[in-house]
């Protein structure tokens, strides 16, 4: 089975024309969308032409299986009546805008208690979720509840609380579940060294059978962190190959997979996301996708990093570490671990001939840890 393998694509201009295309790009075979901006409820009408043509393109790359996202906004924990109403309305409205798409999950943020308590929240979330399923009863769209990283109030943080929202839905069977790694490994799960573990608590609470999305996100934080910062893959606290790991699972493996790593570069005017690279090497098709010179690049970087004792996990892992324990040293440095690595790469002139979203992507291929060649 072909694994469905992509990332978060811009749904702005020509729609599901532009987000195709973008993905297409990436070497993707699937994908997400929010279908405006996700911190606000201002909405262009879909254009049934950008929808057609949009389709004949995934059509073309065999793309069957994309992913809407809700937007930020909604939060049906609230007891404040406006916001809860607004929730519910919007969330329905993006639930028809879905199902327009011919897209089959929207994913959810479950929502916040924010002054209340857990079992307040949990209770206020399933009576919204009755609401908006019942008003959409037209439709087929599911609503996708994602594993949340546990940060102030939001509630989503164990499968436990998953599942606690599932049971008090009456029309469940439209409710599934969005797997974000990060969150699973920033909420305490140890999807690193127990990953079997872990899925298998999953399906005693909750279910594999409700798994319908993962979302592949490195972390900046050590496990149970409850922070909620996603890194490239690699160059976080999780690591290529337990991503890897995840992405290869027998039970897993047929999910469609998005990439949510945030966007690398110097400065705002350079950043540049990896999710081509990222693709390809989760994939196994960067030799195809990229060609031998870059295996060799990559190469390269490993004598390079190996000269001056530089170990990609220990480096990864020591500098996150000090960013987060020792406040004089990142007032010192506040450099992340990619711009690190690229500023040694760029200051001895290793690849004058490159771009920076190049020297990037060979970079994203060398904290793989894993003779690439093979993996290619």
């Amino acid at each position: 089975m072909a694994k469905k393998i992509g990332s978060h694509v811009s749904f702005s201009d020509k729609q599901l024309v532009n987000a195709a295309n973008e993905a297409v790009s990436y070497g993707s075979s699937t994908f997400m969308i929010y279908t405006g901006a996700p911190q606000n409820t201002r909405r262009k009408p879909l254009e049934e032409k950008h929808i057609e043509e949009g389709r004949g393109i995934m059509q073309a790359h065999g793309i069957d299986e994309i992913v809407v996202h809700a937007p930020y906004i909604i939060n049906l924990g609230s007891y404040k009546g406006n916001t809860f109403d607004l929730a519910v309305d919007f969330l329905q409205e993006e639930i028809r805008r879905t199902h327009t798409l011919g897209v089959k999950n929207i994913v959810l943020h479950p929502g916040a208690y924010t002054e209340k308590d857990l079992d307040y929240g949990i209770a206020r979330i399933a009576e919204g979720l009755n609401e908006v399923l019942k008003g959409t009863s037209e439709t087929d769209v599911k609503i996708a509840l994602e594993t949340m990283a546990g940060k102030g109030t939001e509630i989503g943080r164990t499968f436990e609380e998953i599942a606690r929202i599932m049971e008090a839905v009456e029309d469940n069977d439209r409710l599934t579940v969005c797997f974000d790694t990060c969150h699973v490994h920033d909420a305490g799960y140890d999807i690193v060294n127990d990953l079997d573990g872990v899925l298998e608590q999953f399906d005693k609470t909750v279910g594999l059978n409700k798994l319908a999305v993962l979302h592949l996100n490195d972390s900046k934080n050590p496990r149970g962190a409850g922070k909620d910062r996603h890194a490239p893959v690699g160059a976080g606290w999780i690591g290529f190959e337990a991503m890897k790991r995840i992405v290869d699972h027998e039970k897993l493996q047929h999910l469609p997979m998005i990439l949510e790593t945030p966007w690398i570069g110097k400065d705002d005017a350079t950043q540049r996301p990896m999710y081509e690279a990222e693709i390809a090497l989760l994939r196994g098709d960067h030799r195809e996708r990229f060609g031998d010179e870059f295996l060799e690049h990559v190469e390269k970087l490993g004598a390079f990093f190996g000269e001056k004792d530089v170990h990609h996990r220990n480096f990864i892992v020591s500098t996150w570490d000090t960013l987060k324990s020792d406040a004089k040293a990142k007032k010192a440095d506040p450099r992340e671990p990619m711009d690190r690595l690229y500023d040694m790469v760029l200051e001895d002139k290793l690849f004058a001939n490159l771009t920076e979203e190049q020297i990037n992507h060979r970079l994203t291929a060398w904290l793989a840890g894993v003779d690439v060649a093979k993996l290619a």
